[in-house]
């Protein structure tokens, strides 16, 4: 990496967001102060630069720690001491409880607060999740038969202009209504400290599209675009519509797409709300 002088401009990035000093104030060091060679400060830059530079691998550490650039992005000289050991990073990655976890994730939802010059008026966030396929042992990691691999599937949310809010890791599954529920709940609670009069929209995909996220959703006044999984009773809503615009798309002779909406009022038997659906119908090659 000597050769790379690019990871001491992300260095500077992330000296000016200051998001290894963010993280840190959310985590308790327990060891003693004697003993310590490397605060958790640096082993969290040393980590986050290691990821950007595409070494994922905490095995790296091992032979990066003694990389002059590495060190020098950690404030180091070149001549100084190595950087921390891939054990060293593995226990720092082990300390964090469950409410550790909740302050990192309230940090970075500040972080994209602070990353506006002005309070916006709405906010567009898109959530979705990641299969993210592990290559050992690792804790959390589990079979999805989709993927056919063993892996995880974090939860990742953006807004409309990329950028990153806020990231849940999590097993290889699908997610749980109450799952969602409970990760939105923290998530638009930290939103609105900051911006108490902000207007949220939240989009996701079908499987999103659970009651217990519908309701939250109501309850806390964030208005939703969610897809919706095609059943016998949807279907039966734009038969005439797939009927008609096939038969468009036919007799326009083009290779064009042709999109067309309905709208209409449907609930589950078990609901006692009733959703409002908008139907894309598309036809073309």
């Amino acid at each position: 990496m000597s050769s790379d002088g690019g990871l001491l401009a992300l260095r500077e990035i992330e000296a000016w967001l200051g998001v290894a000093g963010r993280l840190d104030a959310c985590l308790r060091d327990l060891r003693a102060p004697e003993r310590i060679w490397h605060g958790v400060a640096e082993m969290l830059r040393f980590r986050l630069l290691m990821i950007a530079a595409a070494y994922e691998d905490g095995n790296d550490a091992d032979s990066l720690r003694h990389d002059p650039v590495f060190k020098l992005a950690n404030g180091r000289l070149p001549d100084d001491g190595a950087l921390c050991l891939q054990p060293t990073l593995s226990r720092l990655e082990n300390t964090p409880d469950t409410r550790a976890l909740i302050r990192m994730l309230r940090a970075m939802v500040e972080l994209y607060c602070d990353s506006f010059l002005t309070v916006p008026r709405c906010i567009t966030l898109d959530i979705d999740d990641t299969f993210d396929a592990v290559h050992g042992r690792q804790q959390l990691r589990l079979f999805n038969a989709y993927h056919d691999d063993y892996g995880f599937q974090p939860i990742v949310m953006f807004d409309a202009a990329g950028r990153p809010v806020a990231a849940m890791l999590r097993p290889a599954k699908r997610s749980t209504g109450v799952e969602l529920r409970c990760f939105l709940r923290r998530l638009v609670k930290e939103i609105r400290r900051h911006w108490p009069r902000v207007d949220i929209l939240l989009r996701a995909d079908s499987h999103y599209c659970a009651p217990e996220v519908l309701d939250f959703c109501c309850t806390a006044r964030v208005d939703f675009i969610f897809g919706v999984a095609p059943t016998k009773t949807l279907r039966r809503h734009v038969e005439a519509l797939e009927v008609s615009i096939r038969q468009r798309q036919a007799a326009a002779r083009s290779d064009d797409k042709l999109r067309c909406y309905k709208e209409f009022h449907d609930c589950a038997a078990s609901w006692k709300r009733v959703e409002r659906i908008i139907v894309r119908i598309e036809a073309g090659p």
